[in-house]
């Protein structure tokens, strides 16, 4: 019964105001007037003077033909099976996510709402995770990078599949030391040069400065550029958090961020540093802010129509009618 509400329509509604009329003469022909009569002493003289009238045809036949008349008004209303269907166009925007994995990403300089120690690489595919999640109709891939890069996902709408590349990357994915960032924008560069988009962009994530591979990042950059693609950059860590000692034998601070800014500066994007969970989320929020999608949904109406049916039973009342008064024809005058 609810599918039946939630698709039966009639396109033309109007024309149920004739059922009003046919109601009526239901209700006339029950109230009938008084019958003419006349007083007799007896009934014996009149056994002859006339057959028995019979009222078949009224009783039966005027209500058919009274009831022909409503499938065939239904049928002008035209009764529809209604189907309706959102079309959804988005012009999206390409992304592909470079992610620093080099083993300074494990420093544990950010802090959990519990005010735990919460490593750099945690908090950023946090915040990925639920950058992903509200761009739907964007196509995005994933890059991560040490000493070279890797792809983890090519770009994609598929953002489950995506998300689930983006839960298994670790610290130990790629053995090579080092950070490439050159290297990593070439390479999410070269994803983007065949897409035709309205808008590439690459969000290159880092905590260190560029010391492998063999391009350096303002020359990747330049040549980003060139292909029409804006990059953002993200510095995440504190001014605390050093290298350990465990990777580098004379600790320091990675950060290059004037060569970052420069990044950002020659393709037309920006420039960030988190250096807690709230500011990478702000500078992931504000990303989202700048780069739009134009997202058209139109809701699409297919109307099987059902009148056919109703006409069939119209005739079929009409025709029983039809045969009700030839077999119980009313009395002459």
């Amino acid at each position: 019964m609810r599918d039946f509400l939630e698709h039966f329509r009639f396109a033309q509604p109007q024309w149920l105001l004739l059922l009003i009329p046919c109601l009526l003469l239901l209700v006339l022909r029950r109230g009938r007037g008084a019958e003419a009569a006349m007083t007799f002493s007896t009934l014996s003289v009149l056994v002859s003077l006339g057959a028995k009238v019979r009222r078949t045809a009224f009783s039966i036949g005027m209500p058919l033909a009274i009831l022909a008349l409503v499938p065939a008004i239904l049928a002008m209303a035209r009764p529809v099976w209604r189907n309706e269907y959102q079309s959804r166009t988005a012009s999206g925007i390409d992304i592909v996510v470079a992610l620093d994995v080099s083993l300074s990403m494990g420093i544990d300089d950010f802090k959990t709402p519990e005010r735990r120690p919460l490593p750099r690489i945690d908090a950023a595919k946090a915040v990925v995770h639920n950058f992903i999640e509200r761009r739907p109709d964007d196509r995005i891939g994933l890059v991560i990078y040490s000493g070279r890069p890797y792809s983890i996902s090519p770009i994609t709408l598929d953002h489950d599949w995506l998300l689930q590349g983006l839960a298994k990357v670790n610290l130990n994915i790629l053995k090579e030391m080092g950070t490439a960032i050159g290297s990593a924008i070439a390479a999410s560069s070269s994803r983007l040069d065949s897409r035709d988009a309205k808008s590439k962009i690459i969000v290159l994530i880092t905590d260190g400065a560029s010391n492998s591979g063999k391009l350096s990042p303002i020359e990747a950059a330049e040549n980003a550029k060139l292909l029409g693609i804006k990059i953002y950059t993200v510095a995440i860590g504190t001014e605390e958090g050093r290298v350990q000692q465990s990777i580098q034998n004379f600790p320091r601070q990675e950060f290059d961020l004037p060569t970052l800014r420069k990044i950002a500066a020659l393709t037309g994007g920006e420039h960030y540093w988190a250096q807690n969970v709230a500011s990478l989320e702000k500078t992931f929020d504000t990303i989202n802010s700048l780069e739009k999608s134009e997202t058209i949904s139109r809701t699409v109406i297919e109307d099987n129509e059902l009148f056919p049916w109703f006409i069939v039973a119209s005739v079929v009342m009409a025709l029983a009618t039809a045969f009700v008064l030839a077999l119980n024809p009313p009395p002459a005058p």
